[in-house]
């Protein structure tokens, strides 16, 4: 029997790093991701924003719930690797549907109860692993018995209920689900394992990159089909140089410093700088990366002419601030990352933060390639006073000299 165990599951050891299936399962996600870029550029309107920012959180939300799973299990050994296959395709018909999540489209099947069939399905795949996960933990049984007994029922009855109503009302529910899903969480326990400290930070950095990268996509398809010109170079490698300088922001010595206090960190202390810096001050990070992405597609249509557009035009509203408000909720993010792990405070982030949501007003009367080399400047302007104002704390974290 035990030799059956473990071809079943494969516990995860504390020197792991990322499998390759995971770093796939992952693409498949931010894959997701982009189509809710792309459901939030389809309306820019409020009431689309916030359908946008639902499922978001509704694809963070079990994107989490897999990061712990893989910290416990190795997702490419024994029944694991297909479960996670069968996961994967869930979420890639999540995917699929998000663009009728709200709106159903004439012919084929009801989109938003294909969206919530498919989620459904997802997490009920990663709650059968859990358990087989924890068949030999008492402890660990016990937590995943309480979390799932009223989060899968609130999630699946408010998203089914929600499914076959529209409007507000859909809105309403399914924030509902959400909402009552976080709180039976968080209220539930802290018995959950963290197996490998550097597995985890490590696959939160390259959900990270992976946005990012996606981000960089969103320029291409902004100026697909358009002839290249000088106006569309310079927009192009401004957006490069902003996702590059929110990677700096994030990798240079945030992402180290926190990932050193949760290995030197044990018991519910590890479990709750797991919980707070990653689970929980990662998803404004996703979120100002995919707000990030609506400005940058919206610029480069504009400097590349699409639509109608000329270069003189201003960009106005909702994919202006989403431009200049997505990097200030990701430094504000990284800001709360790094203070609840080391007591300490990143000003300079804040006021960035600031000017990058005062510069707005400023920006709505400037041609729209200049409000991007506005915003890459100030980022630049942040990068380059914090690699000069704290050189030699920076070293010290770069080459290990953390105590």
């Amino acid at each position: 029997m035990p030799g059956a165990q473990r071809s079943r599951v494969t516990t995860v050891a504390e020197d792991a790093s990322v499998t390759q299936l995971e770093l796939f399962f992952d693409l498949v996600i931010v894959f997701a991701f982009t189509m809710v870029t792309d459901l939030a550029a389809h309306e820019t309107t409020a009431v689309n924003m916030l359908r946008a920012l639902l499922i978001l959180m509704l694809l963070w939300w079990a994107w989490i719930a897999y990061s712990w799973l893989g910290n416990v299990v190795k997702a490419d050994e024994g029944i694991v690797r297909v479960a996670m296959f069968v996961a994967m395709g869930g979420v890639f018909i999540i995917a699929l549907a998000i663009p009728e999540a709200f709106h159903d489209l004439p012919g084929g099947w009801y989109g938003p109860l294909v969206f919530v069939i498919a989620y459904l399905l997802v997490r009920v795949v990663h709650l059968g692993v859990f358990l087989l996960a924890s068949a030999e933990d008492e402890q660990l049984r016990g937590q995943v018995v309480r979390w799932s007994a009223g989060s899968l029922t609130i999630v699946g009855s408010l998203l089914l209920l929600g499914s076959f109503n529209t409007g507000n009302l859909q809105i309403a529910l399914w924030f509902a689900a959400l909402g009552g899903d976080m709180l039976w969480t968080f209220f539930a326990g802290n018995d959950w394992r963290l197996n490998s400290a550097s597995h985890f930070a490590e696959r939160y950095g390259l959900i990270v990159i992976i946005a990012l990268g996606e981000s960089i996509v969103s320029i291409g398809v902004g100026v697909a089909g358009l002839p290249i010109s000088w106006s569309i170079t310079v927009g192009s490698m401004l957006g490069l140089a902003v996702a590059g300088l929110m990677w700096w922001a994030y990798f240079d010595v945030a992402a180290m410093v926190v990932e050193h206090q949760l290995q030197h960190a044990s018991g519910e202390r590890r479990i709750q700088i797991a919980r707070n810096c990653y689970t929980y001050w990662h998803f404004p990070m996703i979120a100002g990366i995919v707000a990030v992405a609506l400005g940058l597609k919206k610029v480069l249509s504009y400097v590349g002419g699409a639509q109608g557009h000329s270069l003189s035009d201003e960009l106005h509203g909702i994919p202006l601030i989403a431009l200049f408000a997505g990097p200030a909720v990701y430094l504000l993010a990284l800001v709360g990352f790094r203070h609840y792990a080391s007591g300490k405070v990143l000003t300079p982030r804040i006021v960035t933060a600031v000017a990058l949501l005062a510069a707005i007003p400023l920006a709505t009367n400037l041609p729209a390639l200049a409000a991007l080399g506005i915003l890459c400047g100030v980022l630049l302007v942040l990068i380059a006073w914090e690699v000069v104002r704290y050189a030699q704390p920076r070293e010290a974290v770069r080459h290990g000299q953390l105590s």
